[in-house]
């Protein structure tokens, strides 16, 4: 498996594992900093990601809960560099991004937002935390 940054040429499948609109997933790959992970020429899995007042927000996680966990190694190191925290937020149908968050230190930190009257489990991770 490699990973690497997303295209634009990756919106359709992109779209596929988030289940989202094509061109939604296009603006995602324009206004985030998203990365792929690919098995020979197949995207299968990505994490979107960015950046503001000391926190890294992870906005999207799709794939299988073993690629996750490392596709969620790159905000995670972003974080590290940049001495801040990273948060992402887990619907109740997404146990193959709970089961990454809680397989790479995040911790449970309560309910988030709701999304489309969904509601979220807010996961956080302290970085330099970790480390000690």
């Amino acid at each position: 498996m490699e990973i690497r940054d997303a295209v634009e040429a990756d919106s359709g499948r992109l779209a596929e594992l988030a289940d989202s609109p094509p061109d939604v997933m296009r603006n995602l790959v324009h206004d985030r900093t998203v990365r792929v992970a690919t098995e020979g020429d197949d995207v299968v899995g990505f994490v979107s990601y960015d950046a503001k007042r000391g926190t890294v927000h992870v906005t999207q996680l799709a794939g299988p809960a073993s690629i996750c966990e490392q596709l969620l190694e790159e905000p995670i190191t972003f974080a590290k560099g940049e001495h801040m925290v990273v948060e992402l937020l887990v619907t109740a149908d997404q146990a193959e991004a709970e089961a990454a968050a809680e397989a790479t230190g995040f911790t449970n930190s309560g309910s988030g937002p709701k999304f489309a009257g969904e509601s979220t489990i807010r996961y956080r991770l302290e970085p330099e935390a970790a480390e000690q």
